[in-house]
């Protein structure tokens, strides 16, 4: 009778290892990281936090210094009382501040050299109740060419009364109109796209700051159009 050699299988061993496991039980193989290769990637992701960290501190004194503006956005305080007193001197004349109660906001007010038109002039930027806009200019030295820039060249569409006067309109049926007076000495120009009742508030206004202001004595080379 023969012996059984190690060689030959034992039926008893089928399905199982070489540990005597079986097969269908052998646990998962987890992937072993190199321990270099570990300290690379916490590194890698240390080091995006930190320039994150830092990108953050450098924009943050930049949004702190700059504020975003707020939903009813910006309204500049402009006291065009004080700015036209201040520019008595050099105009020659009182220049006209309405007061509207603050039912027109003034978005800048200024004194022009005329340095580009040749005509110095007071300039007043109004927002109306209805945030259209009406512009204000006044001077003493006005001609034909200056008031058809000024108005842009549009055609006299007849008259309209504020504050007593009988104000010169000029519409092109565009948008934009215009309205003029020739007043103590000065000419009045409010231009802009508001409505035409809008317009004779502030133009009642501006007679009604212009009566308490002395009148302007003009020489005859600087005498406002007819």
């Amino acid at each position: 009778m023969q012996e059984k050699t190690s060689q030959e299988p034992d039926p008893s061993d089928s399905g199982r290892n070489g540990q005597g496991t079986p097969i269908g039980d052998q646990p998962p193989v987890k992937p072993v990281i190199a321990a270099a290769a570990a300290k690379r990637a916490n590194a890698s992701v240390i080091g995006m936090i930190v320039a994150l960290v830092v990108s953050i501190a450098a924009f943050l004194p930049i949004l702190l210094m700059n504020p975003l503006p707020k939903s009813d956005g910006f309204r500049p305080d402009i006291d065009v009382g004080a700015v036209a007193r201040n520019a008595t001197d050099v105009a020659g004349f009182t220049p006209a501040a309405p007061d509207t109660a603050g039912a027109y906001r003034p978005n800048y007010a200024r004194w022009e050299s005329g340095s580009g038109s040749g005509v110095p002039a007071w300039e007043v930027g109004y927002i109306t109740p209805k945030d259209s806009f009406i512009g204000l200019v006044q001077t003493r030295q006005s001609n034909p060419t200056w008031l058809l820039q000024k108005t842009k060249s549009a055609p006299v569409t007849g008259t309209r009364d504020a504050g007593g006067k009988a104000w010169e309109l000029r519409d092109a049926g565009k948008g934009e109109k215009s309205m003029i007076l020739n007043y103590r000495g000065t000419t009045v120009v409010l231009t802009g796209a508001a409505q035409l009742d809008e317009f004779a508030v502030l133009a009642d206004a501006v007679v009604k700051s212009m009566d308490g202001n002395p009148p302007v004595t003009v020489s005859p080379s600087a005498s406002p159009a007819p």
